[in-house]
């Protein structure tokens, strides 16, 4: 992470105010969860961010220490995983049968959820609230980590920070559970919620909507994922360009982050061979369960090797990874209410980068795009429509030499005069002095 140097978050601290983050997950790649934490503490918070191992059946816990804090690895209790190997076989087999019987019910997927949900993730977040080290103020990451810092709030008892990374119930992990376990779901938030003294999330569109859902706390912000300003060195890095094997003088088009589903992969495929586009090259940069299905997407003939799978890169290495590319995509697919009121990292990663975009067209993100003062950052599409997302590249690549450098150079200024964590990690600084009520 690199250092912020704002006078509003360098700014000492009276007295020590120690907090406790709580993630569900590895924090390896979680740029939001590194981000926060690290600003905390070059503020002068003692900051200790618990998470669970990498490998999810590892009983080691362990501590390590990174930019200025610790991250506290707590395991998931396991012992729940024996008896549901050999006692949940009959229900298991039971729930087949219906699925069998009642296709499209998912029965047998809902159990084994409902399971790992009560013995896995809930076990996680009482064995995280108790081995933290007692907060001033205890930070939960997401539904998952809300439960854990709920949990070490009571025992110590210490202020709760709900960090809302999108609406829960509407993400990918929740929208296919039945409408009884959505219900119970929403009442635990709403519960949990009412114990918070501040709530975060990712953009005001986000913000909105959990309002419409759940008595907020008066403290309630949003916290863009934007990463530290970056300037381009004099010659363009091409590194990107190099390890997909792409020509110099091929226009060049990445799409990067998490290879999942609903992301618009397919459909920015199929965008490469439509008119126009026929001398544009694409890069998939990341990783993810659809990364076999685009390796063999692009070793297919109709493609003419212009597609390619890249392996991710170290976080500090992306931005100017993707400086070297001539414009991102991102068709995030309309199949959640999360991913229409989205504002995704890589949308703030490729203007921090000084590279167009193409996204769809999606409220929260048209707003940025076509909304800058200074001029369009980019282009919308409708994100099913293949024809509609090459269109927009095209619109992109179409333009004269000088325009498109303009249009690099607006992108990069909006990234250094609004869309940077130099200003949103202040924000998260400002909440935290109120809550501690020190240095003031």
């Amino acid at each position: 992470m690199q250092p912020n140097t704002d006078a509003r978050i360098a700014q000492p601290l009276s007295r020590a105010v120690r907090v406790s983050m709580f993630v569900y997950g590895d924090v390896l790649h979680d740029s939001r969860v590194l981000r926060e934490a690290g600003t905390l503490a070059s503020a002068g918070f003692q900051v200790t961010v618990v998470a669970r191992p990498s490998d999810t059946t590892s009983s080691i816990g362990r501590t390590t220490r990174r930019d200025g804090f610790d991250v506290l690895e707590v395991p998931i209790p396991g012992g729940w995983r024996r008896p549901w190997r050999i006692f949940g076989a009959p229900l298991r087999w039971l729930a087949r049968l219906i699925d069998r019987v009642r296709p499209g019910h998912r029965v047998a997927e809902t159990l084994t959820w409902l399971v790992i949900r009560r013995f896995g993730v809930d076990g996680w977040a009482r064995a995280a609230g108790v081995a933290a080290p007692a907060p001033d103020i205890a930070h939960g990451h997401d539904l998952t980590g809300l439960a854990a810092a709920v949990d070490a709030g009571r025992r110590r008892p210490a202020l709760v920070v709900y960090d809302s990374h999108e609406i829960a119930l509407e993400s990918g992990g929740y929208v296919l559970r039945p409408g009884w376990i959505r219900r119970r779901l929403a009442n635990r938030e709403r519960g949990w919620i009412d114990e918070c003294t501040a709530l975060v999330t990712v953009n005001e569109a986000i913000l909105a909507e959990l309002r419409t859902r759940y008595r907020l706390p008066a403290t309630s912000i949003a916290v863009h994922n934007c990463p530290p300003r970056w300037d381009p060195p004099l010659q363009r890095d091409d590194r990107l360009r190099a390890a997909a094997g792409c020509p110099a003088e091929a226009p060049l088009a990445v799409y990067h982050g998490s290879f999942a589903p609903h992301r618009g992969l397919d459909e920015l495929a199929a965008a490469l061979l439509e008119p126009g586009l026929e001398a544009v090259h694409a890069v998939y940069l990341g990783f993810g369960r659809e990364l076999a299905h685009l390796e063999r997407l692009a070793a297919e003939p109709r493609f003419g090797g212009r597609l390619h799978v890249v392996a991710p890169v170290a976080p500090a290495d992306l931005v100017p990874w993707l400086s070297g590319a001539d414009v991102a995509v991102m068709p995030i697919q309309p199949n959640t209410l999360n991913h229409v009121l989205s504002t995704p990292n890589k949308l703030f990663e490729a203007l921090a980068a000084g590279v167009p975009i193409v996204a769809s067209d999606f409220p929260a993100m048209r707003s940025i795009l076509l909304g800058n003062p200074a001029g369009p950052l980019g282009a919308v599409c409708d994100p099913a429509d293949p024809a509609a997302i090459a269109a927009a590249i095209r619109d992109i690549l179409g333009f004269e030499a000088a325009a498109r450098a303009d249009l690099r150079q607006r992108c990069l200024a909006a990234a250094h005069d609004r869309w940077n964590w130099e200003t949103e990690g202040a924000k998260l600084v400002a909440l935290y002095r109120g809550l501690a009520g020190v240095g003031a």
